[in-house]
C-alpha cells in the first residue's frame, strides 16, 4: 500500500462541535451512522442511490430495508437521493461497499468544487488496484483529509444506542482530533490512530476468518474449533499486515482483534452467515443472491488470497476459505486438511 492517503493530509478542520456532514449509503451502517450524528446535534444529510429509498426513508423516518425497528431524527437528518446536494457538506462520509467505492469516487470528482474531509467506513479493498479504501479515496479526489472508521460495531447495536468503541485512522493527527470529537458520543467511544492502513487491512482480512467460522458453525463443529479459527486467523491477519508496513499493534487493538471477534460471533455478522449457509450445504450463488446486504468477505477472500501468493504469506485460513468459495472445494475437507497440517510452533 502507497501513502496516498496521507499526501493528502493538508489542512485542518476548525475547531468547533457543530459541522456539517452527509453521509453517502443508505444500508444499515451508513443509517445508524447518520442517526449518532443528528441526534448528537451535527447537521446530516444521508444520501440514497435511489430516489424511492430515499423518499420512504425521509417520510417515514425508518430504514425499512436495512434498519428496521430504528427511529430516525427530524430534527438535523435530512435525505436525499441528489448526490450534487449531499456533497455539498464539509465532511463527507462514505458508508458504500468496496467495489462500489471507486464508482461512487469518480462521480463526487466530478462535481466537487472545493476540498473535503472524507471518512471511510467500508471495510474492503479495490477489486481492480487490490489497494485500501484511503488510496481509492485519495487517488480520485484533492481532499483537505482522509480518514477510515473502524472496529467492532454492527449497525443493528450502534443504531440502538448500545455502548461501542471503534478508531478512527487518519495521518493528520490534529484534524483526527476534531473528528474524533466530532464523532465521538457517551454511547459511540472514538479512539485514535494513525496507522490508517493497518486499520483498513485488519477490515478486510477479518472477514474472511469471519466466514470460515461461520463454515464451522454450520458444519455443527463448538466452542474450541471457533476459538482456534479466531486465534489462528488473527496470526493470519498479523503476518498480513507485516508485508504491509504496518503497525502490529493495530491488529491486536479495536480494528483487529475487536472486530474480528466481534464478526467472528455475533448474530448480526453478515459474513459469518454467509460461512454458516455455506457450512449447512447452500452454493454460494443461492446466498449471495438472497442477500439484501453486502457480505465484504466473499470479495475480500479472492483479494486478499491473491496477495498473500504473490507476496508468499502462510495463510491456511484464507486458503481453505478462497477454495471452498471459489473452487468449490469441500468445507468438511477444508477443515481436515487445515487440522492435519505438519506441526508447527505457536507463532504469529
Amino acid at each position: 500500500m502507497d501513502r496516498g492517503a496521507c499526501r493528502h493530509a493538508d489542512a485542518n478542520l476548525a475547531r468547533r462541535r457543530k459541522v456539517s456532514i452527509s453521509v453517502i449509503g443508505a444500508g444499515g451502517w451508513g443509517t445508524a451512522v447518520s442517526r449518532l450524528l443528528a441526534l448528537d446535534g451535527s447537521d446530516v444529510t444521508l444520501w440514497a442511490r435511489r430516489p424511492r429509498v430515499a423518499e420512504a426513508i425521509d417520510r417515514e423516518r425508518e430504514n425499512v430495508d436495512y434498519l428496521p425497528g430504528i427511529e430516525l431524527p427530524r430534527k438535523h437528518l435530512s435525505v436525499t437521493s441528489s448526490l450534487p446536494e449531499a456533497i455539498a457538506a464539509e465532511v463527507i462520509v462514505l458508508a458504500v461497499p468496496s467495489f462500489s467505492m471507486r464508482g461512487i469516487m469518480a462521480q463526487i470528482a466530478t462535481l466537487v468544487t472545493e476540498k473535503k474531509v472524507y471518512v471511510n467506513l467500508a471495510k474492503g479493498l479495490d477489486h481492480d488496484s487490490h489497494r485500501t479504501m484511503s488510496d481509492v479515496i485519495a487517488e480520485a479526489v484533492d481532499a483537505r483529509g482522509v480518514f477510515t472508521l473502524s472496529g467492532p460495531s454492527h449497525a443493528e447495536e450502534v443504531g440502538r444506542d448500545m455502548p461501542t468503541a471503534v478508531v478512527l485512522a487518519g495521518c493528520d493527527q490534529e484534524m483526527g482530533r476534531d473528528l474524533q470529537s466530532l464523532f465521538s458520543t457517551p454511547r459511540f467511544r472514538v479512539y485514535s490512530s494513525e496507522d490508517i492502513h493497518g486499520v483498513e487491512l485488519c477490515a478486510a482480512v477479518k472477514n474472511v476468518i469471519a466466514i470460515a467460522t461461520g463454515i464451522s458453525d454450520g458444519l455443527g463443529f463448538g466452542d474450541n474449533t471457533r476459538g482456534a479459527l479466531i486465534t489462528r486467523g488473527l496470526a493470519e491477519m498479523v503476518r498480513f499486515g507485516r508485508e504491509f508496513v504496518t503497525s502490529e499493534r493495530t491488529f491486536f487493538g479495536l480494528a483487529g482483534l475487536g472486530d474480528l471477534v466481534a464478526t467472528c460471533t455475533s448474530k448480526h455478522s453478515r459474513n459469518r452467515f454467509v460461512g454458516f449457509r455455506i457450512g449447512g450445504g447452500e452454493p454460494i450463488s443461492q446466498i449471495m443472491g438472497d442477500m439484501k446486504m453486502v457480505a465484504e468477505g466473499v470479495y475480500a477472500t479472492e483479494i486478499v488470497h491473491l496477495l498473500a501468493e504473490e507476496k508468499r504469506i502462510e495463510m491456511p485460513i484464507t486458503e481453505a476459505v478462497y477454495r471452498i468459495l471459489y473452487q468449490r472445494a469441500s468445507p468438511r475437507e477444508m477443515i481436515n486438511e487445515m487440522m492435519t497440517r505438519p506441526p508447527k510452533h505457536e507463532e504469529a
